[in-house]
């Protein structure tokens, strides 16, 4: 049996129109008084804040940051491997590890470009494995300034060693 009798007074507007918007409650009453505490004041038994100075890791008092991003695919071995290789996106850029000046900028047998600066205390920083060098002999670069990104190859990887004079050093004793 079919009802013949229409809803109950539903509104409806014609297509095209915007709903009517509720009032909210707040437009017919007034929002309770807020109790605020003083600035000052501490609710009691709230500990003190920790000096984070203290806690400072020689990481993150660092004066190198990791030249690119990606994963340390080849550890530094003394006498074997003078640097570490790090797997990174080809394209990526390529940081500047510390302030310095850009030393030499040339090629390998390969034809890939190498990039040396010299930092504070006699250190070089080494880069292998990058292209677009958007730096020149003599520039004086930041700490964290895109020098170069990482060259396309199979795989992609940034070569990069830290020297004091002509001694390899383990760069992740001074990356952060």
């Amino acid at each position: 049996m079919v009802s013949s009798t229409a809803p109950a007074a539903a509104t409806t507007n014609p297509p095209g129109t915007a709903s009517p918007t509720p009032v909210p409650p707040s437009a017919t009453q007034p929002l309770p008084a807020e109790k605020t505490q003083p600035a000052a004041a501490k609710p009691q038994g709230t500990p003190t804040s920790p000096d984070l100075g203290k806690t400072r890791t020689a990481a993150s008092d660092s004066k190198f940051v990791m030249p690119a991003d990606g994963k340390i695919i080849r550890p530094f071995v003394k006498g074997k491997s003078e640097g570490i290789d790090i797997g990174a996106t080809a394209g990526s850029p390529v940081r500047a590890t510390a302030a310095g000046e850009v030393v030499a900028i040339t090629k390998d047998t390969g034809q890939v470009p190498i990039l040396v600066m010299r930092h504070a205390d006699n250190l070089l920083s080494v880069y292998a494995g990058i292209d677009n060098v958007k730096v020149s002999k003599g520039d004086k670069v930041a700490k964290g300034q895109a020098i170069a990104v990482v060259r396309n190859a199979n795989p992609a990887f940034l070569h990069f060693e830290l020297r004091k004079g002509v001694e390899a050093l383990d760069p992740m004793t001074l990356l952060q």
